[in-house]
């Protein structure tokens, strides 16, 4: 990440979600009314009335005094997604969501695999479009429209890569590192993003043949964060091999992650960490990352110094 100086770090123009200070991200005051309206919203998919919305309301307020602004919000996340699941008795809200998610890239799978191949760059391609796919996002955009985003996506209204020379874009790093490993483990994200993953690995595994390649989904669900069964429906699991985290979080809190995850994190010579909720718990980590994700509010923007729309491309 590169780094930015000054007064970027305190100024107010927005409200402030995240800070990013020496690669270090924790919670900010702000926040709180962002966690109230990830609850309202999820709640509110399950369908239950609203005095049942009141009680998730309530017990969510119950956290708020004694969360921790040093830890990371996606651990907020999770315990205000375990809260829905218990009070609704709805294991997985966003299921349908997900399907939908999911059917609707690989429907157009094709089209892109296409895009990817008539391109003068095709790893290039794939790369841009697997960073642009994490904008299926409900934990950031709360009324997304899939179909939209998709249309964007497929007419490259993107910025922030071009040839890789901006500042946001480490593509030439990327690929070189790839060049020299031998394993990387690819931290995977939302379901129907992950569909773009698979069009990105497709060309990792053609373009770097001896790399041994591990795709991580999360354990449970939260939110709309891509699960094994996805993984398996979008046919990664015929491409990669593919674990769990063993995280329910939306992210990956490494302290409460499986043995055999921590053991691939600790050893692969490269990571590739996709989205947002990755980049909050894992950009403090010591070792070598990249991380690949869409800047999709203003807060991301104004705390990395890239413009809100930027596809990135960084390493850490």
């Amino acid at each position: 990440m590169e780094k930015v100086s000054g007064d970027r770090y305190t100024i107010n123009v927005y409200p402030c979600l995240f800070q990013i200070k020496k690669g270090y991200m924790r919670t900010y005051l702000d926040c709180i009314p962002c966690f109230f309206r990830q609850a309202l919203d999820m709640t509110r998919i399950t369908g239950v009335d609203e005095a049942t919305q009141k009680k998730v309301l309530n017990e969510v307020s119950k956290l708020i005094p004694n969360f921790p602004l040093d830890a990371s919000p996606p651990k907020m996340g999770r315990e205000i997604y375990r809260i829905v699941k218990r009070i609704t008795d709805i294991n997985d809200p966003f299921k349908k969501i997900k399907q939908k998610s999911n059917k609707l890239v690989l429907d157009i799978y094709p089209r892109l695999k296409k895009e990817i191949r008539s391109s003068d760059d095709s790893f290039l391609t794939a790369t841009e479009l697997a960073i642009a796919g994490n904008v299926i996002d409900y934990g950031v955009k709360n009324s997304l429209d899939i179909d939209r985003e998709i249309e964007k996506i497929l007419a490259k209204d993107f910025a922030g890569s071009g040839n890789g020379s901006n500042h946001n874009f480490d593509y030439q790093e990327f690929r070189d590192t790839l060049n020299n490993a031998g394993s990387v483990l690819y931290l995977g994200d939302n379901t129907g993003e992950i569909v773009f993953d698979k069009l990105l690995i497709e060309e990792l595994n053609n373009m770097f043949p001896n790399i041994k390649i591990t795709y991580v989904v999360r354990d449970k669900p939260v939110i709309n964060d891509a699960l094994m069964e996805d993984a398996i429906n979008c046919g990664l699991d015929k491409i990669v091999n593919v674990i769990s985290s063993g995280c329910d979080a939306p992210g990956t809190i490494l302290d409460i992650c499986s043995k055999e995850f921590l053991n691939l994190y600790k050893n692969a010579e490269m990571v590739i960490s996709k989205g947002q909720g990755n980049f909050e718990t894992l950009a403090d980590e010591s070792r070598p990352i990249f991380f690949l994700f869409k800047v999709k509010c203003p807060v991301i923007a104004n705390h990395t110094g890239f413009n809100l729309g930027d596809i990135v491309l960084k390493r850490m």
